[in-house]
């Protein structure tokens, strides 16, 4: 089977150039377009190729792009509130579209495109990186598994830097971001979700802005972000779960540490340790299982390789030999997830989520 495909990024900020890094890595994945509407961006994206050995067009739209050539897949890397349109303008050129998380900023734009990518010929995937982490996807195997039991209890945590500078600063505000627990969080009710299959039913949230940002003004006006938050998640099947969000933790040794807990023990896996750890409540003693993750993926960008096996996958679903991995629902579930915790913090109460009959309201 031939599975050379070629590939055109919208986007090409930090996380555009990641997965410029990753398509050199991928056997007959062929970068043929770069599009953004920034010089600054476009000229960093022209030096990366020049080291990584690719040769591209560069655009300033994607209208333009689509004028002069038919890529076999794009990948949507534009900012958070861009996604709706862009993804939607890209469907109608019929290729294969891998969209960046938050699926959406909007719950509404997420439903409207949930259901558009269910009627789409072509593959759609959403970008939930952190599955894809080999420690993390090491974890969830074995959690699923059934190592732990039945898990009654999923805690994730994490401490880590604040959000970083972004071309117009669009990411310092709500209105372009969802909220951080949406733009930044989604990936870990993701994670939450796919490790328990299993949906939640409500969902109570505290956090705050108390340290990050708050000496900054654009056009005069502060950024909204949270920088903390506890989100606390009831699930169908009765498992609790926790995320534990600082960003103002840059100094922790462990940036992501998840846990779940059965009735016959406990797994946790952190990053960038790179461990899952075993600890059996028999007491027959603890097990540290190291999860290798080859340098060259590594190095290509900031996501401890995921961005490279999720696009290997992408890949291999785009040639034909598998079926996607991440669903349109899998993005839509993380947005209604983010929102309805960011509404919990505005409102002070809990959330119920009843997506069987697609509901969401206060509890």
């Amino acid at each position: 089977m031939d599975t050379k495909r070629t590939y055109a990024i919208i986007g090409c900020g930090m996380m555009g150039r990641e997965h410029m890094q990753n398509i050199a890595l991928v056997d007959d994945a062929e970068l043929i377009a770069i599009v953004d509407p920034d010089l600054g961006s476009r000229e960093e994206a022209e030096a990366l190729g020049k080291t990584l050995g690719q040769e591209f067009q560069l655009f300033e739209n994607a209208d333009a792009m689509f004028a002069d050539m038919k890529p076999d897949a794009v990948i949507v890397a534009s900012p958070n509130f861009t996604h709706f349109e862009v993804a939607r303008r890209a469907m109608a050129h019929d290729v294969a579209i891998l969209l960046e998380k938050p699926f959406c900023t909007d719950t509404d734009d997420a439903a409207e495109l949930e259901q558009m990518a269910g009627d789409y010929p072509h593959v759609f995937w959403v970008g939930m990186e952190y599955r894809y982490m080999p420690p993390i996807t090491r974890f969830i195997d074995r959690v699923q598994a059934g190592e732990t039991g039945a898990a009654k209890m999923l805690y994730i945590r994490e401490h880590r830097f604040p959000f970083l500078a972004k071309v117009g600063d669009w990411n310092r505000f709500n209105r372009n971001t969802g909220g951080t627990l949406v733009e930044k969080c989604c990936h870990f009710f993701d994670l939450m979700r796919h490790t328990l299959q299993d949906e939640p039913v409500r969902i109570f949230a505290s956090g705050g802005q108390d340290v990050n940002h708050l000496d900054e003004s654009y056009d005069g006006k502060v950024p909204d972000i949270l920088d903390n938050a506890y989100v606390v998640i009831d699930f169908a099947k009765g498992t609790r779960a926790v995320l534990d969000l600082c960003m103002f933790a840059e100094g922790a040794e462990q940036q992501e540490e998840i846990y779940a807990l059965g009735p016959i023990g406990r797994l946790d896996v952190a990053i960038p340790a790179a461990t899952v750890t075993w600890s059996p409540r028999d007491k027959s003693g603890v097990v540290t299982e190291d999860v290798a993750t080859p340098s060259d993926a590594l190095a290509a960008g900031d996501h401890h390789g995921a961005t490279y096996f999720q696009l290997r996958d992408f890949h291999a679903a785009l040639a034909g030999e598998t079926q996607p991995k991440v669903s349109a629902i899998d993005g839509l579930r993380a947005v209604q997830m983010g929102a309805a915790a960011q509404q919990s913090i505005a409102t002070g109460l809990p959330v119920q989520l009843d997506f069987k009959s697609g509901g969401v309201g206060n509890g």
